[in-house]
């Protein structure tokens, strides 16, 4: 391998990309389902596409052939561009089949690293299974680990009651400070001051769609959301809950009946264990193990001075 060139990706490159992100995808195929399944589904083509004003995609350049890229994006996805974004999500992270990965994925994640210094960026964050290569990648370049994180799936997950949990209802924006109260209070510390440590921020990261529910016994101790999928994909159940005596299992029976009982999935913190046990008694098995991984980044440029544009043509 030649010296590689590492730059900004555009539109001529989307051919080269997409074949390597085939044939990473292609990987999914040697394994059986449901693991296969969840890998197909939480990686999708479309976040490859430059609809994103937040996305930030870099390829590796050797003897005029892409052979990896690395891209990162805010979360969530969205066409407008906020006024100011100071953390992003790595997406993907793909080298091609034909070159030596640890020649690669390293120089990608410290180019990222540095451009995304250069936009203002603070902070950056990937998931990734414990067990894939790539940890190591990203150790090396200065990632460190804050929380783990349990994908579950049931193809028929079987509530053991049908009975609603006392004091449920729908949730409403009145109750988002109340929401907001319960998060800070079953998550730990140190991750919520990563992740959310305002309300504000915290408020970004609940853009995702589904009918939301909350159990109100004079404060909130519970709250869940079912996102119907379409498609055969599996429905998506969330959660939280403060560790009460039977609490996890009230929310995972009244999510189940919600969903229809049709196949589900759930992804669930290492300190959401007793909900992860409510889940597995009702038919849940856990597909993978991924870390989280997050790195706080040194800004080179006034964030004021160059706001984060498309690194994509």
């Amino acid at each position: 391998m030649g010296q590689l060139k590492l730059r900004a990706a555009n539109l001529l490159d989307i051919s080269g990309i997409e074949q390597i992100y085939r044939d990473s995808v292609a990987r999914f195929s040697e394994v059986p389902p449901p693991a296969r399944l969840w890998g197909l589904v939480s990686q999708t083509l479309s976040f490859l596409l430059p609809l994103s004003q937040e996305t930030l995609i870099y390829v590796a350049e050797d003897g005029g052939k892409v052979v990896g890229f690395v891209q990162a994006s805010g979360q969530p996805l969205a066409i407008s561009l906020p006024a100011k974004i100071t953390a992003l999500h790595v997406l993907n992270l793909c080298v091609a089949n034909d070159v030596d990965e640890r020649e690669v994925a390293p120089g990608l994640v410290e180019h990222l690293v540095e451009q995304a210094g250069n936009k203002g960026v603070h902070r950056l964050f990937v998931r990734i299974p414990l067990d894939d290569p790539l940890v190591a990648t990203f150790r090396s370049e200065g990632f460190r680990q804050y929380a783990t994180e349990s994908v579950l799936y049931a193809e028929q997950p079987e509530a053991l009651s049908a009975e609603p949990p006392a004091g449920l209802r729908g949730a409403g924006r009145k109750d988002d400070r109340r929401l907001y109260h319960l998060y800070r209070k079953v998550t730990p510390q140190g991750v919520a001051h990563l992740e959310a440590p305002t309300y504000k921020a915290w408020k970004a990261l609940r853009a995702a769609p589904g009918q939301q529910e909350v159990v109100d016994r004079v404060e909130i101790v519970g709250w869940c959301r079912v996102h119907k999928s379409s498609a055969g994909r599996p429905h998506t159940l969330s959660f939280m809950a403060l560790p009460e005596s039977g609490l996890a299992e009230e929310l995972a029976d009244h999510a189940i009946v919600a969903a229809d009982g049709q196949p589900a999935w759930s992804s669930l913190r290492h300190y959401d264990a007793h909900i992860v046990d409510a889940l597995r008694g009702r038919g849940f098995l856990v597909l993978l193990t991924q870390a989280l991984l997050v790195r706080d980044v040194t800004v080179t440029v006034p964030a004021a001075e160059q706001r984060l544009v498309p690194a994509f043509g």
